[in-house]
């Protein structure tokens, strides 16, 4: 069997396989075998799994020890090809080849969702899930630390964006622990963070809601009332409308206009999205 915990033992099998990381792929291979063990236990799945970016399948193996019906998504057609070798015989195991920007909306998510993310795509998918209604049960996965930052941040601290407004409108958000770079093969050049997201009671958001939001966050520096009077005259047609709109929404919602999206609260975006509705 694979040493998972051996950097040197997987760059050996690697250069054995004539393989090689890729780095347009953001792979990092989790070679902290009690890290791995944390991310697993804490995501407590049952029955059915997605895993995000399997790589040589060190985390797969946990979960199909579990007795968990794993599907794995992964884009590495060498990884893909060494993944059926390890893992084909087990009829819990599922492959789904491809780039899961695409894949994954071809397919019927489960309760809980696993993944060593790269660090290239991690918020966007992230994003897309949730704005595509794709909301799971639970989540763990690994990302950038200042991803996982962004993720948990509350309104009026540095790290509060348009990101840590989609990601609290569905989710509760924990970040678990600090994942060094020597936990992994090859050794990226910053932290890391495992996190945990636990789906919360949400209400159905107006479609506009996730659009309004990243508009109001557009510009930082300008007011809420400056970042919708642009959301608005972006859709709707004659400027003199627009401003009678924005002030109606500001007005609907108690807010002066001078207010900055970096320190107001879900709540608060929430009902900017219903006030414009009316």
């Amino acid at each position: 069997m694979l040493n998972y915990n051996s950097a040197k033992e997987l760059k050996a099998f690697l250069e054995q396989e004539n393989l090689g990381m890729q780095k347009r792929f953001g792979q990092n291979f989790l070679i902290n075998p009690q890290v791995r063990n944390t991310l697993v236990d804490t995501l407590e799945a049952e029955k059915e799994v997605w895993e995000i970016g399997p790589g040589l399948g060190a985390m797969t193996a946990l979960l199909l020890e579990k007795g968990l019906k794993v599907k794995a998504f992964e884009i590495d057609l060498g990884f893909i090809r060494l993944l059926n070798r390890f893992f084909s015989g087990n009829e819990n195991f599922c492959l789904v080849e491809g780039d899961v920007m695409k894949t994954w909306k071809t397919e019927k998510p489960p309760p809980f969702l696993l993944g060593n993310l790269p660090y290239n795509i991690a918020s966007t998918l992230l994003a897309g899930f949730i704005e595509n209604g794709c909301i799971f049960e639970r989540v763990v996965v690994t990302v950038q630390k200042e991803v996982a930052l962004r993720m948990a941040a509350s309104p009026g601290s540095p790290d509060y964006s348009s990101f840590s407004v989609l990601c609290a409108s569905v989710y509760n958000v924990k970040p678990l622990m600090v994942i060094r770079p020597s936990s992994f093969y090859p050794s990226p050049n910053v932290d890391s963070m495992g996190v945990l997201l636990e789906k919360r009671n949400a209400e159905d958001y107006p479609k506009i809601f996730y659009p309004l939001v990243r508009a109001l966050f557009a510009s930082r520096r300008k007011t809420i009332k400056n970042n919708l009077l642009n959301f608005l005259s972006s859709r709707m047609e004659g400027k003199q409308n627009a401003q009678e709109k924005c002030a109606a929404m500001l007005h609907e919602t108690s807010l002066t206009g001078n207010e900055r999206s970096e320190d107001l609260g879900l709540d608060v975006f929430v009902s900017l999205a219903k006030s414009l509705l009316v």
